[in-house]
């Protein structure tokens, strides 16, 4: 199936074939095919929670027939990244359920989805199972967040330095940035004892320490860690036995202290949120990879993934490869330094090729300091990718403000990418343009409210 062409071409990746021009177009045809078939998806994750989704297919005597599947697989597969499962319950066209639970068994990319997703964070590989009548929708889980009151520790755990702070009824009275390496690090000893050495710092400037709420990248679940980075370098069976409860570990020697610790997006979010004043924000941050985060219209942060660097937003083809997963056309090829990192062969910017990608986002910076055409179309092809993905988010997120972080949108050429990104909306997604905010918070928003949202995830236990 052919897409919808795009109106603003991407400068240096004319083939971009945005997934809401392509959903628009297999719309389109679902409609005007006079007899559509009606699909029902139930997500549902290890609490029990089950999320709905519902879609229209094509009769399965269309020619183009073939195409509900890679709808149903590329959508199921941002739902799953999105909000999270391990078991889809489809009521659909007979014999799709069956072929949906073979892709994630018997393909590359759809095991890499099963072993992270169900095996990692939910205990169980995912299975897709046909039925008439998909189970009732229920959420199990309860809003973190926005818990100002007593005396709180907050911290954000990241690749290169952890970050601490004092928080006495919603104000920072002390915060402090240590160097760290935890990536290569193999023994877990020395990420506890990093932690704690932070913890402990910021306790000595408050009268008591209340409660304690933290963000790291990765996938947290009632505080045991599923899936993270900072952990990457120590062996599987140390992993189970001393990182996998550590931070009700780090909760105990604090002295059985109220503790929560979720992905850092998430905190972003809330941060944003919590500065705004305005609640449905969608974080996205731009950096090594591309980290996301979501908070609703009540203004809470849930059990939702919002891992959006494996979600795919460009359905052609020959899309490039995550590294990782090996799928085609996901977010993180379009929204990251490595995003940057792809589109200087066609912007004909010749770097030394072992250079890191850090280092290259600084070069491609430095060149547009010095107004470089080169490196202009690499920012102008990043706002056309974020233009087209913003709506395809928007079908599945109530999106007011959008928070832009991250090293790849600082300077003139984040200004540049952002100005794209507005032309795009307002010329192709007019509605959608006229109610979105965007949001760029300076350093000391960042340090601060990324502190203070952390610190306030968990309530605090009053004793009557």
């Amino acid at each position: 199936m052919n897409s919808l062409p795009p109106t603003f071409q991407a400068p240096l990746d004319p083939d971009f074939q945005p997934a809401i021009l392509w959903r628009r177009k297999f719309k389109e045809m679902v409609e005007a095919s006079g007899d559509p078939a009606t699909c029902r998806i139930a997500l549902e994750q290890a609490d029990g929670s089950i999320f709905h989704h519902e879609t229209r297919l094509l009769p399965a005597s269309h020619p183009e027939v073939e195409s509900n599947f890679r709808h149903v697989e590329r959508l199921i597969k941002f739902l799953l990244w999105s909000r999270g499962g391990w078991r889809v319950h489809l009521s659909g066209p007979i014999g799709l359920a069956a072929r949906l639970h073979s892709y994630f068994q018997d393909t590359a990319t759809g095991r890499f989805d099963s072993n992270l997703i169900g095996e990692k964070v939910y205990g169980q590989a995912i299975e897709v199972l046909p039925t008439r009548e998909i189970p009732a929708e229920q959420s199990a889980a309860q809003p973190m967040g926005r818990h100002l009151d007593g005396c709180r520790i907050g911290f954000d755990l990241g690749g290169s330095d952890r970050k601490v702070a004092a928080v006495i009824d919603g104000e920072v009275v002390f915060s402090e940035e240590t160097v760290w390496d935890p990536y290569h690090k193999s023994d877990p000893q020395y990420h506890l004892d990093g932690i704690l050495d932070s913890l402990q710092r910021a306790a000595k400037h408050l009268p008591q320490v209340d409660a304690i709420g933290g963000s790291a990248a990765g996938v947290y679940v009632n505080n045991e860690v599923k899936v993270a980075s900072l952990f990457r370098g120590i062996p599987d069976d140390l992993f189970d036995a001393r990182v996998r409860h550590i931070f009700r570990e780090v909760g105990s020697t604090m002295g059985d202290l109220p503790i929560v610790v979720v992905n850092d997006g998430e905190v972003t979010a809330l941060a944003g949120s919590m500065s705004l004043g305005s609640n449905s924000v969608l974080g996205i941050a731009m950096g090594t990879s591309l980290a996301s985060g979501y908070v609703n219209r009540k203004g809470n942060i849930t059990t939702s993934l919002n891992e959006l660097a494996f979600a795919p937003v460009d359905y052609r083809a020959d899309a490039p490869a995550d590294e990782w997963s090996g799928d085609l056309g996901c977010g993180v090829q379009y929204f990251s330094q490595q995003a940057v990192g792809r589109l200087l062969k066609p912007a004909k910017i010749d770097l030394i090729e072992d250079l890191g990608l850090p280092e290259k986002l600084k070069e491609v910076q430095s060149l547009m300091e010095k107004e470089d055409p080169r490196a202009s179309k690499i920012y102008e092809t990043l706002g056309v990718y974020l233009g087209y993905t913003l709506p395809h988010y928007a079908d599945f997120y109530t999106m007011e403000n959008v928070l832009l972080l991250g090293r790849v949108t600082s300077g003139t050429g984040g200004d540049l990418l952002l100005q794209k990104t507005n032309e795009v909306l307002k010329s192709e997604f007019p509605e959608l343009a006229e109610k979105l905010n965007f949001h760029i918070p300076d350093e000391k928003e960042k340090r601060h409210g990324q502190a203070i949202a952390a610190a306030s995830l968990p309530s605090i236990r009053h004793q009557a």
